[in-house]
């Protein structure tokens, strides 16, 4: 269970980099820049809670933006 539970998070984080990867090439191709980078903190979120932690890394950053 406990091996589990790590292979989980290891593969949410890798996932949620290359969402964030993706989706800042996407923005940037249209000239947008929300400024979220790929760091200790984001590849946290994202191995925690997965695809809506990159969705509030990007909500978050909007935020900032306004």
């Amino acid at each position: 269970m406990r091996r589990e539970g790590i292979i989980n998070f290891v593969l949410r984080s890798i996932i949620g980099v290359i969402a964030i990867y993706f989706i800042n090439t996407a923005l940037a191709g249209r000239g947008i820049s929300l400024g979220v980078g790929v760091n200790i903190y984001t590849v946290l979120t994202s191995g925690i809670l997965g695809i809506p932690g990159v969705a509030a890394l990007y909500g978050i950053g909007l935020y900032k933006t306004l």
